[in-house]
């Protein structure tokens, strides 16, 4: 079959957009069909290109899967990092690491459902795993500063940080799933309780 000859060639898409069109189409479908129930034709399909362009720009769903993983973990920890008051009391630590997710799971639901509410470990790399870990670290050298400036009680500090980002998680898996509608005033008050529950008594 020839092409129409009256019909306007179509226009290349630029490498860099098919690279990116074919991320944000495996975070859509990750998300709701889950990686192993996700085929390579069919993000190629979502994203509108060939099935091959996928294999130019990532070497096998697994490549794929890390390269959106370590693009919006990554994305988390530079919102966290840029403007992290490194030498404020941890009560103002806490609510700004808080307020920075919160704003940053409700401008990316798909980007945080697929980083934070999805069970990774079998498909990680290397490099995931290390962008991961840091970003952990983080979490856990912030909470031993406050328990030695006696703010934190003293459990595991890896203890309190998953214990805080669980009820964060929950709360918004809640959120999405229509069991609750949060609001400015309900993520301030479960901040206000978390920190209750993790400092230490005066």
């Amino acid at each position: 079959m020839t092409r129409d000859s009256t019909a306007p060639p179509k226009a290349a898409q630029p490498a860099g957009e098919k690279h990116d069109a074919i991320l944000e189409a495996a975070l859509r479908l990750f998300v709701t069909r889950g990686y192993y129930g996700t085929a390579v034709p069919e993000v190629a399909r979502e994203a509108k290109v060939a099935a091959g362009t996928i294999y130019h720009h990532f070497k096998n769903k697994e490549a794929l899967v890390n390269a959106l993983f370590r693009k919006w973990k990554l994305a988390v920890a530079e919102r966290i990092y840029t403007d992290f008051p490194a030498d404020a009391e941890p009560r103002e630590q806490f609510r700004l690491i808080w307020n920075t997710m919160v704003d940053f799971a409700f401008e990316h639901p798909e980007a945080f459902a697929f980083i934070e509410l999805h069970h990774h470990a079998s498909y990680l790399d290397e490099e995931s795993r290390a962008v991961d870990n840091s970003l952990k670290q983080f979490g856990v050298l912030f909470v031993e500063r406050a328990q030695k400036l006696g703010g934190f009680k003293r459990m595991p500090p890896m203890l309190l940080m998953e214990l805080i980002f669980g009820a964060f998680a929950g709360m918004f898996r809640a959120h999405w799933e229509g069991r609750i509608a949060l609001t400015p005033a309900l993520t301030n008050a479960a901040q206000e309780a978390c920190w209750d529950a993790i400092r230490e008594p005066a």
